[in-house]
């Protein structure tokens, strides 16, 4: 062919640097997965067995654009009760396939061609790429371990230009596990009332916090009309394949929206939409006792990450540990393919979320005991082996902006 058909914006877009490691591991017999965000619990019965019910019934058609009446219902009496948020379920909710497609289409309804979108880093993958699929141009903003990951105002404030029409936020935090409470958040939603910006915030893993509730930044004074809010199942429901997400947002907002997902959605299956209103009738116990074991294995990750001598914040919410790996002399991405290789557990390199994630790795608490046990004894016997390695190189050249993270 004389010429490319490919969009120059999606062919100059890196491939996810989760699904590479993922994707290594799945290849190699006996490897200990610590790197895919996917809870290792199958989803409750008693929901799996709505979905039976739905197909015994024959419900298996289409239904409105937005989902199921009762669901979105169900998902605006949820966010009543566990944030104090208001919505109208007839004009402000649409059921998606995932959070993936509602910040999708969520970003392509706000931007403009050359719309600033300010992402506090290190962040979930694809908030970037969405960005720029959309049209807009991804800002980011780093976030520091000293300061527990947390997006500081001053930082977002410094970051603003007559362009900048977005903030995405994500709290509690993938891969840091960061959580930002009230009088935190408070303090953001006063930068993004001052410049007239639009939160998107994806709080998909609300839910997943060890240190008091969720807050949400829309539940804060005059934010719920300049929020779109996304959230779904997939975590603290274990659900991650019935792919069931969705988005709260202004009326105005919503209806722009919804055009994009009924081009090129129409709607979320039938079948997983009836297991979720079952999700939220009647999870509420399953969830408290997944999070009861997730807190369990944060525990035992970060202690046994920080006895290994990599230093690892204490992550307050999700269900991911980020330790800093520059003590052994390793970039991110050499100590992971290395770590593959030769002990066969896989985790992320901490550069697959942002630049300022160099010289961490992300790992996955989202698995067993056991295999969480296993995979620090497989770590211990690789440090062990590469110590001697890094005392005898030069440190690694990392790049991080002066003061990020430990040394």
């Amino acid at each position: 062919m004389s010429r490319s058909f490919i969009n120059k914006n999606i062919g100059e877009l890196p491939p996810s640097g989760i699904r590479k490691f993922f994707d290594l591991a799945s290849s190699m017999q006996g490897v200990i997965s610590l790197g895919v965000g996917e809870p290792d619990f199958i989803t409750p019965w008693h929901i799996r067995e709505a979905c039976v019910y739905s197909l015994e019934k024959g419900h298996t058609n289409y239904t409105p654009n937005s989902g199921l009446e009762e669901l979105r219902q169900e998902i605006t009496a949820y966010l009543n009760r566990r944030y104090g948020l208001g919505y109208d379920y007839t004009r402000e909710i649409i059921v998606t396939v995932g959070a993936s497609e509602a910040i999708d289409i969520a970003l392509r309804v706000v931007l403009e061609p050359g719309d600033e979108v300010i992402i506090p880093e290190p962040s979930f993958v694809s908030y970037k790429p969405c960005a720029v699929m959309a049209g807009g141009v991804a800002k980011v903003v780093n976030t520091r371990e000293a300061e527990q990951f947390k997006l500081m105002p001053a930082d977002l404030e410094e970051a603003i230009t007559p362009r900048t029409k977005v903030l995405l936020l994500s709290y509690p935090n993938n891969p840091t596990g960061a959580v930002m409470n009230k009088e935190e958040l408070q303090a953001v939603a006063e930068v993004v009332r001052k410049y007239d910006l639009l939160v998107i915030t994806d709080e998909i893993y609300s839910e997943l916090t060890y240190n008091g509730g969720h807050v949400s930044i829309a539940s804060l004074p005059g934010m719920q009309e300049r929020t779109i809010l996304i959230n779904g199942f997939s975590k603290a429901f274990a659900m991650t394949g019935w792919r069931v997400g969705y988005t709260a947002a202004p009326a105005d907002i919503t209806a722009a929206m919804l055009k994009v997902h009924q081009y090129i959605i129409m709607c979320a299956s039938v079948m997983s939409q009836m297991a979720a209103i079952e999700a939220l009738k009647n999870g509420a116990g399953e969830v408290e006792r997944m999070v009861e074991q997730y807190d369990q294995r944060r525990h035992l990750i970060v202690n046994g990450l920080n006895q290994l001598g990599l230093n690892c914040f204490i992550p307050k919410g999700a269900f991911y540990a980020f330790p800093c790996i520059r003590t052994t002399g390793m970039t991110s991405q050499e100590f992971c393919a290395a770590l593959l290789q030769e002990e066969k557990v896989a985790v992320v390199p901490g550069d697959a979320f942002g630049a300022c994630g160099e010289g961490y790795i992300r790992c996955s608490y989202a698995a067993s005991i056991q295999d969480i046990t296993d995979a620090l004894n497989r770590m211990e016997k690789f440090i062990k082996r590469h110590a001697g390695k890094a005392a005898r190189s030069e440190p690694a050249e990392l790049s991080l902006p002066a003061g990020k993270g430990r040394l």
